[in-house]
């Protein structure tokens, strides 16, 4: 067995200031625990303050100009802090404040622009529900909703930017941890994890001998009881805050032997799944019912999410029927006067769960251009004059608001392909068929990113499949408000349209 981290020179004296500087750094120092909550703290209390001065700001601005003269300071005050605490409390159950989230690439805007409505739902109910909402100025109300989310965003950006520039593996709060396992596992780990990125310091590396195959089992546990009892004393001295162990879990008797070995020991422990857990980046371990496992992806949707979302749908999509039916009627006339034939169009597509649906679509091209599929190219002398200006401008998808309305599809989603298309590249691209397990849109994350129009390789495939894939796991309603704003006014959005 072999321990890395110490000085390399086993007769070196202790007493030297070289091999002094290296036991330093290796064992814990004192106040480790209250430095990160020391900055823990600090970062609640900046976001705290930084919505109790917003507020107090407001309504005293506003009454000077109204006024001229200053508010009580005592009501604005209180106020402030009622609000601030709505927003942090939240955050300090959920861990927000940790020096692992500001580390991690958590969701930091999503979060915080949550929590700030959230916050605002609160106290605007508490309001109603003990009459005190007349007694305040909504002016100054409106002020501090619009000004202390950007505010709480920059305190948020401003502090998530310093922890992360000074936090690194050598500074006295980043997470001491000891690596156990076989050499090539012990590899691998390095290989995969940046340990200086994650904040982590590795203070010890205890490597497991390998044994020949065919080695007797009592001689083989003989050794790794052997191994193990050295990295316990190890560990007990050394004092880490984590150990990872990195044995693989096809070797259940020595990963079991292992656990047994370092639940003696008051760290923290934890199991490094296998290399095929890897490709998740939320892994949790998840209870249905009695039965217990490892959870690598949850419903694309959750069932508030969903209502959530359809209720967005339902209300924009009508909205937009109503506003833009004159449009509508204009197109429908202007098709019918430039060529024969309807000006709906519909094609079968598969939608949510792969289930068959019928898309409505403004007609674009002849009529008479045959039954047979053909993707549309940047010439396609079957496109129609009218349909030419109709696909550029994205005005021919304006139908499927009837579909929103219907329930086949949703206001922004992975946009659905024809059914040859589908069947077509399911068998060519992995995870193709992923795009399936939330509602087409009319209009979605690649095709506002210009990735549209005609397909002529795989790879032009893949980048739609990749950005369709990256909204299923990044979804909310922002996000999806974001991308029907960047439909009408980001110039990538109309890139390909053809």
């Amino acid at each position: 067995m072999r321990h890395e981290r110490f000085p390399e020179n086993g007769n070196a004296n202790l007493a030297s200031s070289e091999a002094r500087a290296v036991w330093n750094a290796l064992l814990p120092r004192r106040g480790r625990a209250a430095l990160r909550v020391a900055i823990a703290g600090s970062a609640a209390l900046a976001e705290l303050a930084a919505v109790t001065v917003t507020g107090l700001a407001c309504e005293m601005i506003y009454h000077l100009v109204s006024y001229e003269r200053q508010p009580e300071l005592g009501p604005s005050l209180a106020i402030g802090l009622f609000l601030g605490l709505f927003v942090v409390l939240p955050n300090v159950a959920r861990g927000e404040y940790s020096i692992e989230n500001y580390l991690a690439r958590a969701p930091h805007l999503r979060r915080t622009v949550s929590l700030w409505l959230g916050a605002w739902a609160v106290v605007l109910v508490l309001g109603f529900l003990s009459k005190t909402t007349g007694d305040h100025s909504r002016a100054a109300a409106l002020a501090t909703f619009l000004t202390g989310l950007p505010t709480l965003v920059a305190t948020r950006f401003v502090t998530v930017a310093l922890v992360r520039r000074l936090i690194t593996p050598r500074s006295d709060s980043a997470r001491r941890i000891h690596l156990i396992g076989y050499e090539d596992d012990v590899a691998s780990f390095y290989a995969t994890h940046d340990t200086a990125a994650l904040g982590l310091r590795v203070i010890g590396v205890s490597t497991l001998r390998s044994v020949a195959p065919g080695t007797d089992p009592e001689a083989r546990r003989t050794q790794l009881a052997e191994d193990l009892d050295l990295s316990v004393s190890v560990v007990r001295f050394l004092r880490p805050d984590d150990v990872f162990v990195l044995v693989p879990w096809a070797e259940v008797e020595d990963l079991e032997a292992c656990v047994d070995a370092f639940l003696r020991v008051p760290v923290a422990l934890h199991l490094r799944p296998g290399r095929v857990m890897d490709r998740f980046s939320d892994v949790r371990l998840g209870r249905v019912g009695l039965l217990t496992g490892i959870n690598v992806g949850r419903a694309p949707l959750t069932p508030l999410e969903i209502a959530a979302k359809r209720t967005f749908d339902v209300v924009v999509a009508s909205l937009a029927l109503v506003a833009l039916s004159p449009l509508l009627l204009l197109i429908a006339i202007l098709i019918r006067l430039d060529s024969r034939g309807p000006s709906l169009f519909r094609q079968k597509r598969y939608g949510f769960n792969q289930e068959a649906f019928w898309v409505f679509k403004f007609r674009s091209m002849r009529s008479d251009a045959g039954a047979a599929f053909r993707q549309a190219t940047r010439d396609d002398d079957r496109i129609t004059r009218i349909g030419r200006f109709l696909r550029r401008t994205n005005l021919d998808e304006l139908p499927q608001l009837l579909n929103v309305i219907r329930g086949d599809m949703s206001l922004v989603g992975p946009r659905p392909h024809a059914v040859a298309h589908d069947r077509s590249f399911e068998r060519r691209i992995a995870l193709y068929a992923r795009r399936h397990n939330v509602r087409p849109g009319i209009t979605g994350w690649a095709q506002v990113n210009g990735l549209r129009g005609e397909t002529l390789t795989d790879a032009d495939m893949q980048r739609r499949v990749e950005h369709d894939l990256f909204y299923i796991d990044n979804w909310s309603l922002w996000f999806d408000l974001r991308i029907v704003v960047m439909t009408v006014v980001a110039r990538s959005a109309f890139r390909n349209a053809y």
